[in-house]
């Protein structure tokens, strides 16, 4: 039971008692167990030219892996993932596998049900990580050159790991205190439970030849022209770490935060109970941060959830899956709403103002001038990151405010590589980072050692 505190409005931790933080922040979706695999593998036709692996951002060889899931191999189905995608663990419980693989799984047209790719990775790789054996890949000889990689996230272990495979020695620096990036910070706490992105690291790191530094931040302890100094080549997987203004006033006023600050508190807290939440909560923004921030919010006994967005559904960077999971987990969308003001009261939010918009001929959006109040002692902002540029300590073009790269990753600074969501024209994909970082690596690694 809440004590008469929890029960009145503002932020408070301890909302729920500890059986319901357990079940609400249990495993989203309960992995297959070996007899839905194999039926569920069964289901597909093994197409030659799949249009699932051309539609894979890291073209795993998905109709392979399925069969041998089928045939009981295991671990030769994690093989077939991971060489294609060394983070395919992570990637199965968070791509957006409706829009990607399975939206191209031929199934879709005899049955309108695809085969449930994502489950099946998800199966093959926690197979693996559950009873790893001996390595599955090994590492060359030593090439003798030293690689900076400059972010922990999924693009930088991607990198990092193909390099050390190829035999080249690598230094990780990260700004955090453990590696992972937004696997380890920015996601859902239901979508990856019981550790299993630094399961996940473990492994990447079991290959050899990778030195950790933790704690380092790129423009305070080293430079990229420092880095260039003393090491062959740099890898820029900086991720966005700069948050987007709402383009209205922001009070100094308790309630008032970034989502991703949020999701990062829950996901490094000792205890659910531990993190604040406020009884009302608005959720500001359309994409996949707004959707964490207000189940998890929900989750942990959050009374009432809006998700504010000035466009319409289709509009949504979050898939029409996850607007689904919001609803269905008590959270209201609310489109068409532009924030106009931040309403607090003796230091404390109070509520959101927003108008009614509508869209124009030309695509774009105008407000109307009709208004609304949603009541709140609690509101996220999640309208979007920003590369911050000013930190990289050499001039690197950009491109739309991110670095500009060659399609193997170049930036326009001699040596250097980047990938990940800091490179222009992605996608803001984690399995997206992931081949950036991969084919980084093949990259620098030709470019380093030929002949």
């Amino acid at each position: 039971m809440e004590s008469t505190a929890n029960r009145a409005c503002g932020v408070h931790a301890a909302r729920l008692n500890l059986v319901e933080y357990a079940v609400n922040f249990s495993d989203s979706h309960a992995p297959l167990t070996k007899p839905q695999a194999l039926i569920e593998a069964e289901r597909c036709y093994y197409c030659y030219d799949a249009p699932c692996a051309t539609a894979c951002p890291t073209s795993i060889d998905i109709p392979s892996f399925i069969q041998r899931i089928a045939q009981g191999n295991d671990r030769g189905a994690a093989r077939a993932i991971l060489e294609a995608n060394p983070l395919g663990g992570m990637c199965a419980r968070v791509c957006p596998t409706e829009v990607l693989c399975e939206q191209a799984c031929v199934r879709n047209t005899n049955e309108d049900k695809p085969v449930e790719i994502g489950s099946l990775q998800r199966y093959a790789t926690d197979a693996l990580f559950d009873n790893p054996g001996a390595p599955l890949f090994t590492r060359a000889a030593s090439t003798g050159k030293r690689i900076a990689v400059v972010g922990a996230g999924p693009a930088g272990l991607a990198c990092a790991h193909g390099l050390a495979m190829r035999g080249n020695d690598v230094v990780l620096f990260d700004a955090h205190p453990k590696l992972g990036g937004l696997n380890e910070y920015g996601l859902a706490t239901y979508k990856t439970t019981n550790g299993f992105a630094q399961k996940e690291v473990d492994w990447l790191l079991s290959i050899g030849g990778i030195s950790v530094r933790c704690n380092q931040r790129l423009g305070r302890d080293m430079t990229v022209d420092s880095l260039l100094e003393s090491h062959d080549a740099v890898f820029l997987g900086l991720g966005l770490s700069g948050v987007n203004a709402i383009g209205i006033a922001e009070p100094q006023a308790e309630g008032l935060r970034n989502a991703v600050d949020f999701i990062a508190e829950l996901r490094q807290a000792g205890s659910f109970a531990d993190v604040p939440v406020g009884r009302r909560v608005v959720v500001i923004g359309g994409g996949m941060t707004a959707v964490d921030a207000a189940v998890q919010a929900t989750k942990l006994g959050a009374q009432d959830v809006t998700i504010a967005y000035r466009r319409g559904a289709a509009a949504m960077s979050a898939s029409t899956v996850e607007q689904r999971w919001a609803q269905t987990h008590g959270v209201k969308i609310k489109h068409w709403s532009a924030p106009k003001k931040i309403l607090s009261e003796n230091g404390k939010v109070t509520g959101v103002r927003f108008a009614m918009t509508t869209q124009r001929a030309d695509g774009g959006i105008t407000e109307t001038d009709e208004q609304f109040t949603i009541e709140a002692d609690m509101v996220l902002k999640a309208i979007g990151q920003t590369y911050s540029a000013d930190h990289a300590g050499t001039t690197i073009q950009l491109t739309g405010g991110r670095i500009a790269t060659d399609e193997d990753g170049r930036t326009s600074v001699a040596r250097v590589w980047a990938g990940g969501d800091c490179r222009a024209g992605g996608r803001d994909l984690t399995v997206e980072a992931v081949e950036h970082g991969k084919v980084a690596a093949q990259s620098i690694h030709a470019a380093l050692n030929a002949a």
